[in-house]
C-alpha cells in the first residue's frame, strides 16, 4: 500500500516542487517521444530503406499501445499511486528507446515504439492524478495546466533541437539520450514526488481490490456527469490534436501555398500556442473559481472560441491575420484539460487515476479517428491528387466543427433531456 501522505495541506512552494515538477519533467519526456519521429524521419527512410507505409506505421504504434493503456493505468493509479506506477513505466520506455537505438528492421523499430508508447502513456495522467491527490479542488485546474505545459514545451524541443542533435549524434544517438532522460524521469518521481494521499472514501479492504478498482471505473462509465463532459472535452482536445499534429501541415503549403519551412515555422508557432493554451485556460480557471465561477463555464468559453478559430480554415482565408487564427486554434483547443478537475472533483480524488484516464482514452480516440476521417474526405474530394484543394480541407474541417457543436448543445441540454426521459 502506498505510503499515505500527511493530512495537512502541502503549502505552494511544496505543490510545485514535489507534486508539480516531477510529473511535468515525466510529461515533457513523453512529448518528446510522441513528437521526435517527425524530426528524424528522413534519417530513418535513409538508412533502413522505409517506406511511407512502415514509416506511419510505426509512428501510430506509440499512439496504439498508448490508447490501449489508458484505463488500466487508471486502475492502477488508484491502487498503487502515481509516482510508483509512473516511475516504473518509464523503465520501460527507456527500455524501447534503447532497443530503437539497436533497431535494424521496420518490425523491430515498431515494435520499440510501441514499448516506448506503453512506458509513456501515464505521464500526463499520473500528473492529474498527484493533483486531485494533493491540491485543493480549486487550484487543480492551474497545477493540472501546469504539468500539461511540459507538452508545449516536449513539441518545441522535438522540433529543431530534436534536429540539432541528430545531426551531431544520428538518429540512434539521439535515442540512447531519450533512454537516458527516461531513466532521470523515472529516478525524478520515485525520488521527489509525493507519495499518494490516503482518501477518507477509500477504505483499505474494498475500494483497493482490483474488482473493487474495475467496479469504479463502470461506475465513470455509466455516470450521465461523465457523458455530460466528455463528449465535448474529447471533440475539442481530440481536433485540435488531429489537426496539429497532422493535418494542419498539408493546409499550409496546399491552400496557403508556403513552402515546407514556411508551414514548419507556423507549426512551431502553433507549438507556442498550446503551450500558451494550457497555461491561459488554467490560470483564467483558477481566477475565475476565487470568484465562485467553475471551471465547466470556463471551458465552455473556450470551445466557442476553438470553433471560431477553426473557421478561417474551413474557408480558406488566407489573408491578414491568418496566423493568429491558427495559434488560437491548439491555444483554446486545449480548454478540455479543465474537464479533468472538474470529474476528479466529482468523483473524488481517489477515484481520479479512472475517471480521467476514461476521458483521456475518450480524447485520443477522437484524435485518432479525426485524422483518419479528414484524410478519407481529402482522398475523395481530390481523387487522391496533390495538392488537396481548399474544399476538400472546407468540408473535412467543417464536419469536426459540426460534431463539436452537437457536443457543445448535448452539454447544455443533456441534464434537461435526461429529465424528459426519465419522466
Amino acid at each position: 500500500m502506498a505510503q499515505a501522505a500527511a493530512s495537512r495541506p502541502l503549502s505552494l512552494p511544496a505543490l510545485l516542487l514535489r507534486v508539480v515538477a516531477p510529473f511535468f519533467f515525466g510529461y515533457f519526456v513523453s512529448y518528446v517521444f510522441r513528437a521526435v519521429n517527425a524530426a528524424i524521419a528522413p534519417d530513418l527512410v535513409a538508412d533502413l530503406s522505409l517506406s511511407g507505409a512502415a514509416l506511419g506505421f510505426l509512428t501510430a504504434a506509440y499512439l496504439i499501445a498508448f490508447v490501449a493503456s489508458q484505463l488500466p493505468l487508471g486502475m492502477l493509479f488508484d491502487r498503487f499511486g502515481p509516482a510508483r506506477v509512473q516511475g516504473t513505466f518509464f523503465l520501460l520506455a527507456a527500455l524501447g528507446a534503447f532497443l530503437f537505438s539497436r533497431a535494424e528492421t521496420a518490425w523491430t523499430l515498431t515494435l520499440a515504439r510501441a514499448l516506448i508508447g506503453l512506458g509513456c502513456a501515464g505521464a500526463l495522467m499520473a500528473g492529474f492524478k498527484a493533483v486531485a491527490d494533493h491540491a485543493p479542488p480549486a487550484r487543480r485546474a492551474l497545477f493540472n495546466a501546469l504539468v500539461m505545459s511540459a507538452g508545449g514545451l516536449g513539441l518545441l524541443v522535438a522540433a529543431t533541437p530534436a534536429r540539432l542533435l541528430a545531426d551531431a549524434l544520428g538518429w540512434r544517438g539521439v535515442f540512447v539520450v531519450l533512454a537516458g532522460i527516461s531513466l532521470l524521469a523515472a529516478l525524478l518521481l520515485w525520488a521527489l514526488a509525493m507519495p499518494e494521499r490516503a482518501h477518507p472514501h477509500a477504505s483499505a479492504g474494498q475500494d483497493r481490490s482490483f474488482a473493487a478498482l474495475f467496479s469504479g471505473l463502470l461506475r465513470v462509465l455509466a455516470s450521465p456527469v461523465f457523458w455530460r463532459l466528455a463528449p465535448l472535452a474529447a471533440l475539442t482536445s481530440g481536433s485540435q490534436i488531429a489537426i496539429q499534429t497532422l493535418w494542419a501541415g498539408p493546409w499550409f503549403t496546399d491552400v496557403a501555398g508556403l513552402s515546407a519551412r514556411e508551414a514548419a515555422q507556423m507549426l512551431s508557432f502553433m507549438a507556442v500556442g498550446f503551450l500558451a493554451g494550457t497555461l491561459i485556460n488554467g490560470f483564467v480557471a483558477d481566477r475565475l473559481a476565487a470568484r465562485g465561477i467553475g471551471s465547466e463555464k470556463v471551458m465552455l468559453g473556450f470551445a466557442i472560441l476553438f470553433m471560431l478559430a477553426e473557421l478561417p480554415a474551413i474557408f480558406g482565408y488566407t489573408g491578414p491575420g491568418m496566423a493568429l487564427f491558427w495559434f488560437l486554434v491548439p491555444l483554446a483547443g486545449q480548454t478540455g484539460i479543465l474537464a479533468y478537475p472538474a470529474l476528479a472533483t466529482h468523483f473524488g480524488a481517489h477515484m481520479a487515476g479512472r475517471s480521467n484516464s476514461a476521458l483521456n482514452l475518450m480524447v485520443f480516440i477522437v484524435a485518432f479517428l479525426a485524422q483518419w476521417m479528414i484524410g478519407i474526405v481529402l482522398d475523395a474530394v481530390s481523387g487522391g491528387m496533390r495538392p488537396y484543394p481548399v474544399q476538400a480541407f472546407s468540408l473535412a474541417f467543417g464536419m469536426l466543427v459540426l460534431v463539436q457543436l452537437a457536443a457543445f448543445l448535448w452539454y447544455l441540454a443533456q441534464p434537461r433531456l435526461l429529465a424528459l426521459w426519465r419522466g
